[in-house]
């Protein structure tokens, strides 16, 4: 699998993206849906991968840069058909060095309260992110859990 920076203009991004936000409208109300559209993700503070298996979009995943050293995790998401096959995990390993690589010393995210949540949840925690109070422009939300680790 090859993890390249994209510019998101790709049908299979733009699909996941979709297939990513959609995802959303059943699992938490609007207020609480953090996910960023094309345009969001499309930021010069942003940098956006996409995980390829030879030409199957295999997964996506982002790093927002909050400030020279504290970055956010930003949609992450696995196509369905490699759900299970360790995608997500590659990726994560991924933006956490090449946040270190840049210089970041502390890495966040938010991500949301409910069961669809778990897995991601304990891919974070497996990774040593730890449960921290809202940070940036977030406020406190019982749909949505923040998580922070210290890398440098």
């Amino acid at each position: 699998m090859d993890i390249r920076i994209d510019d998101l203009k790709s049908p299979e991004v733009i699909s996941l993206i979709s297939e990513h936000l959609a995802s959303m409208a059943p699992t938490a109300p609007p207020e609480s849906r953090h996910a960023l559209d094309l345009d969001g993700l499309r930021s010069p503070n942003i940098t956006f991968w996409a995980v390829w298996d030879g030409s199957q979009l295999a997964g996506i995943g982002a790093l927002k840069r909050l400030s020279r050293e504290h970055g956010e995790i930003k949609s992450m998401r696995t196509a369905k058909r490699y759900l299970g096959q360790g995608v997500a995990s590659r990726l994560l390993s991924h933006i956490v060095n090449e946040a270190k690589r840049n210089g970041y010393v502390r890495l966040s995210l938010e991500t949301g309260s409910m069961e669809y949540f778990e897995p991601a949840r304990k891919l974070y925690a497996s990774f040593g992110f730890e449960s921290c109070p809202p940070f940036e422009d977030y406020v406190g939300d019982p749909n949505s859990v923040f998580m922070t680790k210290y890398i440098g």
